[in-house]
């Protein structure tokens, strides 16, 4: 079991213990698609979602949920976050929205669950918002893109 760092000898769930490790500077991009008819992202992209600015609420939403991670994540250390960044990309042919969420930090520990979080629920918002639109969307290859920092380094996808 010692090869995952949140069980312990016996095989319990366990908050890592970082304090012995240096502060250093961490980033983290992950990224979500959202897979939808053509017609659906053109409305959002043209602004036409009765409820509103979808990609501006998906981007708050986002920032939001990377900030409250390690209180959706139940292992999670509570990071204070220096930046949060979302950024869409659409393929209107093939109606894709792609969400990029970049988070930073200076500390022990990495971002990489508040990006995801960040791009998961920047997707979510993006259903909820267009659900009355169409209800066929899919969510889908939420990952990690690229990480850097402490004693692990860079990784990149």
């Amino acid at each position: 079991m010692s090869e995952f760092s949140h069980l312990d000898e016996q095989g319990n769930a366990r908050m890592v213990d970082v304090s012995q490790k240096q502060d250093t500077e961490r980033t983290a991009i992950a990224q979500a698609k959202v897979r939808m008819k053509p017609e659906t992202l053109k409305a959002i992209l043209e602004g036409f979602v009765q409820k509103g600015d979808v990609l501006t609420t998906a981007k708050i939403a986002a920032i939001m949920a990377a900030k409250r991670t390690s209180e959706l994540i139940p292992l999670c250390h509570n990071i204070n976050l220096s930046h949060v960044d979302v950024e869409f990309e659409s393929d209107i042919d093939n109606g894709i929205l792609t969400i990029r969420s970049s988070v930073k930090c200076v500390g022990k520990t990495g971002v990489e669950m508040e990006a995801l979080v960040a791009a998961s629920i920047a997707a979510l918002t993006i259903y909820d918002m267009c659900k009355s639109v169409e209800r066929g969307m899919v969510i889908e290859e939420i990952c990690l893109l690229y990480k850097a920092g402490g004693k692990s380094g860079e990784w990149k996808r």
